[in-house]
């Protein structure tokens, strides 16, 4: 048995105990936040037997156990939720403040991205600073935060061998998008800088910081309050600023 909505709009059985809701698949905050809609009231609903939600840049996958609820019970109540309205936008959004150390040992890749965009390392921190961006999913790694929104002018190829390893916390530019590194890992993203703060911390009773449909504003910090802050972090007192401002 298989539900489909309206507008392109499908909901499908993954496995024995998932159902993957496809929306059109097209990147845009209005799909994003249509997904981030859904997955709010499915939350509200404290449907017995979901087990886990994950939102994709066009989906929204849903674990539930089966010896609960059942599929077919399951798709019933998610065609009801899916009656409602999900363009409802929130009147506020979440922004997460977030330091980084541009360029040096933090960022090696900066004078790359740079002279790749044709612009001073002064202009690309400016521009890539400027603006908050939606977390359209998380992924890759725990924590792993897939930013929309990065502009054009420093969109820069991936490299083309990538490093084995990159320190958590690393801030990077992989084609049109940038993110930062929750955990030590390999990457071919160009590297233009490093935050202090933890955005995955197994030992967090919320081990990843924010969520899907949250955004990010990456605020130039210079290398001794880089040192300050990961101090802090180190000793938990350091609280990352989250702002709740009216949607434009």
């Amino acid at each position: 048995m298989t539900g489909k909505q309206s507008e392109g709009i499908k909901i499908l059985p993954e496995g024995d105990s998932a159902i993957l809701i496809e929306f059109p698949k097209t990147i845009s905050p209005e799909i994003n936040g249509k997904i981030t809609s859904l997955a709010h009231l499915i939350k509200e609903q404290h449907i017995e037997g979901v087990m886990d939600m994950i939102p994709a840049f066009c989906s929204l996958l849903i674990h539930y156990d089966p010896r609960v609820i059942s599929y077919g019970k399951l798709l019933n109540r998610v065609n009801k939720i899916m009656k409602l309205n999900l363009d409802m936008k929130s009147k506020t959004k979440k922004v997460y403040e977030i330091p980084v150390c541009y360029g040096g040992e933090y960022g090696p890749d900066l004078e790359f991205v740079a002279k790749n965009a044709g612009l001073s390392i002064e202009e690309v921190i400016k521009i890539h600073s400027s603006k908050d961006y939606l977390i359209y999913m998380l992924g890759f790694l725990p924590g792993f935060s897939y930013l929309g929104g990065l502009d054009e002018r420093i969109h820069t190829p991936r490299l083309d061998n990538p490093r084995i390893k990159i320190p958590a916390g690393s801030v990077g530019i992989g084609g049109a998008q940038t993110g930062i590194y929750p955990l030590e890992s390999p990457g071919g993203w160009q590297l233009i800088g490093k935050t202090p703060v933890k955005t995955y911390d197994s030992d967090r009773k919320v081990p990843v910081l924010f969520e899907a449909g949250d955004y990010i504003r990456f605020v130039p910090i210079s290398e001794a309050e880089f040192e300050k802050i990961e101090k802090e972090v180190e000793e938990n007192k350091y609280e990352c600023i989250v702002h709740k401002e009216e949607v434009e």
